[in-house]
């Protein structure tokens, strides 16, 4: 016997290492320990210990990150699922959930994807740990449980499932007062390539926190980061598919007449349109589409083609947009010509 291992007359080693050091009491008695037993391997000073109420590490060490998230997940699920949790094999990320409706979230899954910005797993006071609404589960020890009448598909990372990064932000945003750590994760989120800006305020809006006065400042910020980059992704676009070069950043106007609208490319002889759609889903969203198409509408009577990409386009379909816009710019020859306007620098 060691201190890395159960009394038990069944082998362990259908599990794996992390499930030979942390274990629920209901796994530790489907495998021979009797709860007098458990009692008193975790006495003060015993080779075990109950880092959570009905999780036990086995070794008398402090836990590591690692056994942490597990512990946590665990004691999230142990009602669900009091077996031995299913092992995923390695390097498959769609492999059936070890802990199914539960995923960790906040700052621990920021860190698991990757966020330099976030602390190190040992680091955190707690886990944050995401659960359906109707689940009877209380905060504990290292372990915060936080529900949601809808579950998001989570990612599997190294056999833990973990909340897609928007909605980790938002939970992690939701506990952080200080400004400059919030605009530090919302700016990495969109310049690490993690997601874009409108899902990520998708979920701040979900969650109530756009009323925060250094949530707006961050999300402000966000939006400007954001609209940068697919700018730099239009121009790279336009340069890498061998397009024609537009003019950049223009305002139209009707020759001694109103202002038609701004544009973030313009091929004049074509008279064809590239519109960033870098909308924030807010409350006001309906109204800021309604501008979106109105101008759109009035610049198509004009005989302009207007093509919207979105940044996350831009990101995952370059080819496929540069392909459209080349298909308007090709149909060009075959449309009436468009009214004369006035192009002028934004």
């Amino acid at each position: 016997m060691t201190h890395n291992t159960p009394l038990s007359p069944r082998p362990l080693r259908h599990l794996s290492e992390i499930h030979r050091r942390v274990m629920t009491a209901a796994q530790l008695k489907s495998h021979g320990v009797a709860t007098a037993e458990m009692n008193e391997q975790c006495r003060p000073g015993g080779p075990w210990q109950q880092l959570l109420p009905g999780v036990l590490l086995l070794h008398p060490g402090p836990p590591t990150g690692e056994e942490r998230l597990h512990a946590v997940l665990m004691y999230a699920s142990r009602e669900r699922t009091p077996g031995v949790p299913a092992q995923p094999n390695a390097g498959e990320e769609h492999a059936a959930p070890a802990y199914p409706e539960v995923m960790i979230t906040g700052l621990a899954a920021l860190t698991l994807h990757g966020f330099s910005g976030a602390p190190p797993l040992n680091a955190l006071d707690t886990v944050d740990v995401l659960v359906p609404r109707m689940r009877r589960l209380r905060s504990a020890g290292c372990a915060r449980i936080l529900r949601t009448a809808a579950l998001p598909t989570p990612r599997q990372i190294t056999g833990i499932p973990v909340a897609p990064v928007p909605r980790a932000l938002a939970d992690a945003v939701a506990e952080l007062t200080d400004a400059s750590a919030v605009r530090r994760l919302l700016t990495e989120a969109v310049r690490g390539g993690h997601c874009e800006p409108a899902s990520v305020v998708r979920e701040l809006n979900q969650a109530k926190l756009l009323g925060r006065p250094h949530v707006v400042d961050a999300v402000d910020s966000l939006l400007a980061e954001g609209r940068a980059i697919a700018e730099d992704r239009l121009y790279a676009m336009v340069h890498e598919h061998g397009l024609p070069d537009p003019v950049w950043n223009v305002d139209l106007r009707l020759p001694g007449g109103p202002h038609l609208g701004g544009l973030d490319a313009y091929w004049p002889e074509q008279a064809v349109a590239v519109e960033l759609d870098t909308r924030a889903p807010r409350q006001e969203e309906d109204a800021l589409w309604s501008e979106y198409a109105r101008k759109r509408e009035t610049l198509e009577r004009l005989g302009i083609t207007v093509v919207h990409i979105t940044p996350k386009k831009l990101r995952d379909g370059t080819e496929q947009q540069a392909a459209v816009v080349r298909t308007a710019l090709m149909a060009a020859a075959d449309r009436d010509p468009a009214a004369y306007v006035v192009v002028l620098p934004r």
